[in-house]
């Protein structure tokens, strides 16, 4: 427990990082020609990497039998909405200046800012529902069935990325082969516990 609780903190730091080499920069205003533009797509690329990272622990823990990694599916979870959130935030009020209108207007004219939003809006319940206590009070079935809103958020974001790209669509492509990859083997992994007790009522049918 030491041990982990230790590897938690690393890691809970570790995540910080990047947002305190960002306001670093932001401070020697270091950002480039566009820094609001330069933050805002900052955010919202590392709301997508926890997303991603979140969602591998769980195949990477059941191929490589590294049960222990369980413990860094929440921190990540939780960097992926901190981060998105903090996206959202940067976008509303350094570009829309804090207009609920203004940032309406956008949203109807950009398209792909429906599905960051949308992403976004998924992660909520997901955030709440991080704690021991909600884990027990809605109890494990339930959690886990919620939590495979995450795929969505995940696919919602990988929308969002691709469509504000105009040119070099590249690394959301990327962001889409591991997405994929992450829910094919969630899949087949779901089919292969259905199809256990089938093959079994066959080998071992009832008289």
């Amino acid at each position: 427990m030491k041990d982990t609780r230790f590897a938690n903190f690393v890691l809970f730091v570790n995540g910080a990082v990047p947002l305190g080499l960002l306001s670093w920069d932001a401070w020697r205003h270091q950002l480039g020609a566009n820094p609001v533009n330069f933050a805002i797509l900052t955010t919202g690329m590392l709301a997508l990497i926890f997303l991603t990272l979140s969602l591998a622990v769980t195949p990477v823990r059941k191929i490589t039998g590294w049960n222990w990694l369980i413990f860094a599916r929440r921190t990540f979870g939780l960097y992926a909405f901190f981060y998105a959130s903090l996206h959202f935030l940067l976008f509303f009020s350094l570009d829309r200046s804090f207009s609920i209108s203004g940032t309406l207007s956008e949203m109807l004219r950009r398209r792909y800012l429906y599905f960051g939003s949308l992403g976004l809006l998924l992660m909520v319940p997901l955030a709440v529902t991080s704690t021991n206590a909600m884990i027990k009070r809605l109890g494990g079935a339930r959690w886990r069935e919620l939590h495979r809103l995450a795929y969505l958020a995940g696919i919602a974001g990988v929308l969002h990325y691709y469509m504000q790209v105009k040119a070099d669509t590249r690394q959301p492509l990327i962001f889409a082969t591991i997405l994929t990859i992450l829910l094919g083997y969630r899949l087949a992994s779901a089919w292969a516990k259905r199809r256990t007790p089938q093959a079994a009522a066959a080998v071992n049918p009832k008289n």
